[in-house]
């Protein structure tokens, strides 16, 4: 691929686009975004992300990052480890889902040690050696340039610290797997039109999800980005899987 070119789903497209398209599509279905994850997942991403908590050695009094956070999922479950003495930082590059997270988290009454801020991935604008914990949750197949964002994620964290990344991968069983591609393309994007009047934006994520590096192949780029160890745990037999690293 020309270097000056990156994936939007299948497509080929100037780097200095991605971040513009992909915003479009995250202000179309902002609004319907949850509805969707329940009625596409199954419900599954609910234990996903709840196996993510457990793995992210977050207690009481902690600082936590909660990258590309999106309608808040992840940063509610923060909220009630770091407790009144922590606080977790809500960010996302999107207005529309910043907006709608936020908004969330406020009627869910976890809003008092959250702050809101809208941030790009690659330029965290943030002091290094900071956080406890940083975590991305089904954002990164988005980012332009993912050892970028790694690199950022890596200089914040505090020596002790560790990154969860939470995204859609490989299935490591080759049954699911064509299954998997047959309800992914067939079933996903028509569901999207039903659902939030947007079917491209549902294709679009179908053939992000195949863009995205590999279970081994992340974790190599985690290493890349500094990390001085990386392991991952496949969830759904590799259709979600849980990246860890750690920076001492």
């Amino acid at each position: 691929m020309n270097e000056n070119l990156t994936h939007f789903g299948f497509r080929d497209v100037p780097q200095d686009q991605k971040s513009k398209l992909v915003g479009k599509v995250f202000h179309s279905v902002a609004s319907r975004y949850d509805i969707m994850n329940d009625v596409m997942s199954f419900g599954a991403h609910r234990l996903w992300k709840r196996f993510a908590i457990s793995q992210s050695g977050v207690k009481e009094g902690n600082t936590v990052l909660d990258v590309a956070a999106g309608s808040g999922d992840l940063s509610a479950k923060f909220s009630e480890r770091v407790g009144p003495s922590g606080w977790v930082l809500v960010t996302d590059i999107n207005e529309s889902m910043l907006l709608v997270g936020r908004d969330r988290l406020i009627d869910a009454g976890c809003a008092n040690n959250l702050k809101f801020i809208l941030a790009d991935a690659q330029y965290l604008p943030f002091k290094s050696n900071f956080f406890d914990c940083v975590s991305i949750s089904f954002g990164l197949r988005n980012v332009t340039d993912k050892l970028i964002a790694l690199s950022a994620m890596y200089r914040c964290l505090k020596p002790g610290g560790r990154l969860l990344v939470l995204e859609f991968s490989k299935p490591v069983l080759p049954f699911l797997s064509k299954a998997y591609d047959e309800y992914s393309f067939n079933v996903i994007p028509s569901m999207g039109e039903l659902i939030t009047g947007d079917k491209a934006s549902y294709q679009y994520l179908v053939e992000s999800i195949r863009k995205h590096p590999a279970q081994d192949e992340l974790k190599q780029l985690m290493l890349d980005a500094g990390f001085d160890h990386a392991r991952y745990h496949n969830l759904s037999a590799g259709i979600v899987a849980l990246h860890i690293g750690y920076k001492y």
